[in-house]
């Protein structure tokens, strides 16, 4: 399994089950693909005070959160993306967000979600 990060640690502490191991995977082939992207803990508030994983290229590129029976990456500009594989499978009625949420057991296909978060770097970099 990746190795967690301070900033992080609050988030995996707080779902100490697969949610946990999951998270640490699609963060590193988020890192992986495109190191200019820095990772941030955003909209931190009583109801949960770890917040949330934000990954930031002149804006919010991805945010990954946890659902009772999936982790949840949303993508704030997800509708003005390709998507040739079909990995958005949430939020597809919002006008300008998408999401994939990856059940329990699932995996994500990692080279067409790099290419998604490529898009998204690309696109909030144009914005």
């Amino acid at each position: 399994m990746p190795q967690s990060s301070p900033i992080f640690d609050e988030i995996l502490a707080a779902y100490p089950d697969w949610r946990a191991e999951m998270f640490l995977e699609i963060r590193a082939t988020i890192n992986q693909a495109d190191p200019r992207l820095e990772e941030q803990v955003k909209w931190r508030m009583p109801s949960k005070p770890w917040g949330a994983a934000v990954w930031f290229l002149g804006g919010n590129v991805a945010i990954v959160d946890f659902l009772k029976n999936a982790v949840r990456v949303t993508f704030p500009k997800g509708a003005l993306l390709a998507d040739p594989t079909g990995l958005f499978n949430a939020r597809l009625t919002s006008k300008l967000t998408r999401a994939i949420d990856v059940p329990a057991g699932n995996k994500v296909d990692v080279e067409a979600f790099q290419d998604l978060i490529r898009k998204a770097c690309e696109l909030q970099l144009r914005s």
